[in-house]
Order: structure tokens, then C-alpha cells, then sequence
């Protein structure tokens, strides 16, 4: 009869360590790819530190994934379930982590490295208000011009005026609602020039986009243009161009009620 102390016991107990080896890193490297938005969200460092942080933490995972997975394939073979149990949270834990910064990463691959988004390109709607506000930007308010806007309309053909059956004074107080209702800072609000300037911040990086809304008259009813612009970052990894679907979606919803 085999001792606790023999060589399968030894065996369970280091795969076992290699199981809580796993999941603790994999809870450190959740930590530090949590904290590298929240740090550059509380400026405790440049949004480029931040990223950094999270694709390091990311390359952490896989690792953790890779040992994890190992773990649970043998944990299961030998059925010592209390360590297939420790080696899978690990393993969880990790994929969960790696796959944010790698489905950013595919999705930039995916869109234009443009960070300025408009359903008019030819005309885009300018900033006023928001201006004094992006005064230490990194990326300029102005439009970038025909370059920028190929780009767009290769990669966001939806993306276009919205034409409302519905008085400009109403499109325009429906806009400012919706605005709030997505949760927008109002910088800005003429009803007289139907312009709504404001101002998005990102949950986790914090990263501030700005936004414009100009409301036109049109023979039926309105035209409503809108222009998201990032502050930073060349490529907006398809931010700016899902604001504005989003903020067309909700703005339509409010327009047909009653």
C-alpha cells in the first residue's frame, strides 16, 4: 500500500500547486488589465501606459490559459476534481482577460485608423462650444477632408443623414433627449441654430470623444447630421461610428412615439 507520501501523492500535491499558481496569476494579471483603464480614467498615467499595461496583462493570460489548460487535462485524466476545479476558474479567468484586448485588436484591424466619424462628409458639422474644451487634444477638431472621408464610406456605408417626417423645434428637443438619455455631458444646446454640442467619456479608459448635432430644415420635415471626434488615439477602433448608430437607433425609437 502506497503512503500519503509516495510518489502519487507528490504528484497530486504539485499539481495542484500548479493549478493555484495559475489561478493567482491569472487574478494578477485581471487586476493589473483592470486597473490599466482606471489608472488612465484617474490620470494616474497616459492612455499609452495604460495600453501597455493591458497588453501586457493580456500576454499574461495566455500564459496562464496555456498552464491552466494543461492542468485541467490532467486534473480530469487522473479525476482529482478539486484541481481540475482550481485549474478551470484559472483557465476561465484568463480567456476572459485576454479576449478584451484581443477582440479590440482584431477589431482594429477590422476598420479604418480614423477617429472622426460624420453622416456628412461633405459638409461635416462644426465645433464651437466643444472647442475650448479640447484645448490640450491630441487630435484636431477639424475635419481631415476627402482622405478621411473615403475611408469612412468604405468602412461605414450606413452612416448618413437622418431625414425625420417631423418639425425641426421637436427633432430638436427629441436630440437633446436622447443625448441625456445616452448618458452625454451637454456642453452646448442653440435651438435657434439647431446645434447640440457635448462631450462622451468611455467607461473604463475614460477616453473623451466630443459630439455635434446639427438639426436642418429640410422641405419634409428635418435633417439631422451628426460629427463624433476623439480626442486622442489615431484609430477610434469603431467607437465613434457606433455612438452615432446607437444615438440614430434611440433617436428614431423616441421620434415615433406617441
Amino acid at each position: 500500500m502506497e503512503s500519503s507520501n509516495g510518489p502519487k501523492h507528490r504528484r497530486t500535491t504539485l499539481l495542484y500547486m500548479l493549478a493555484l499558481t495559475g489561478l493567482a496569476l491569472a487574478v494578477i494579471f485581471a487586476s493589473a488589465a483592470l486597473f490599466s483603464g482606471l489608472g488612465t480614467r484617474w490620470n494616474i498615467w497616459h492612455f499609452r501606459t495604460g495600453l501597455s499595461v493591458l497588453r501586457y496583462a493580456a500576454y499574461g493570460e495566455a500564459a496562464v490559459v496555456l498552464i491552466s489548460l494543461s492542468v485541467c487535462v490532467i486534473a480530469a485524466y487522473k479525476r482529482v476534481w478539486n484541481v481540475f476545479a482550481v485549474s478551470l476558474t484559472g483557465l476561465l479567468i484568463g480567456a476572459a482577460v485576454f479576449s478584451v484586448p484581443f477582440n479590440w485588436g482584431r477589431t482594429a484591424k477590422s476598420v479604418p485608423p480614423i477617429h472622426d466619424i460624420t453622416t456628412d462628409t461633405e459638409d461635416p458639422p462644426q465645433f464651437s462650444a466643444v472647442l475650448a474644451l479640447r484645448k490640450d487634444a491630441l487630435n484636431p477638431a477639424e475635419y481631415g477632408g476627402q482622405e478621411i472621408s473615403v475611408l469612412q464610406r468604405a468602412a461605414y456605408p450606413d452612416i448618413r443623414p437622418v431625414l425625420l417626417d417631423v418639425p425641426t423645434e421637436q427633432v430638436f428637443e427629441l436630440s437633446l433627449k436622447t443625448a441625456r438619455k445616452m448618458g452625454w455631458d451637454i456642453v452646448n444646446a442653440d435651438k435657434d441654430k439647431g446645434l447640440i454640442e457635448a462631450t462622451d467619456t468611455t467607461f473604463w479608459f475614460g477616453f473623451k470623444d466630443d459630439i455635434v448635432i446639427r438639426i436642418s430644415q429640410e422641405i419634409r420635415g428635418s435633417r439631422i447630421d451628426l460629427r463624433s471626434v476623439s480626442r486622442a488615439g489615431k484609430s477610434d477602433v469603431g467607437t465613434n461610428a457606433r455612438r452615432i448608430r446607437n444615438f440614430v437607433k434611440e433617436l428614431e425609437k423616441e421620434a415615433v412615439k406617441p
